[in-house]
């Protein structure tokens, strides 16, 4: 199971986000982001918005840092990608 996380670099809602994604499929995805305290709604198309203060804990748990280019990379290479715009 290999699930990964970029810096927190992504402005909304007032703090810094990351993004959580698997290369191997949405259920690895779900079931990390389930065990780490993830709500539902914070999945959005093909990854999980986790505020600034969460991201420790994610790669406590597992989680591989990584860059948001090679994340969307690894994410794209897996045929995972949802890109705003287009249909799941």
């Amino acid at each position: 199971m290999t699930v990964y996380i970029d810096p927190p670099t992504w402005p909304g809602h007032g703090r810094m986000w990351s993004h959580l994604v698997s290369d191997v499929s949405f259920e690895e995805l779900h079931a990390f982001a389930a065990a780490v305290g993830c709500p539902p709604k914070a999945f959005e198309r093909d990854h999980y918005d986790v505020p600034e203060h969460r991201y420790a804990d994610a790669v406590a748990a597992g989680a591989v840092e990584i860059g948001s280019k090679e994340l969307v990379r690894r994410l794209t290479g897996a045929g995972l990608r949802r890109p705003k715009g287009r249909p799941a």
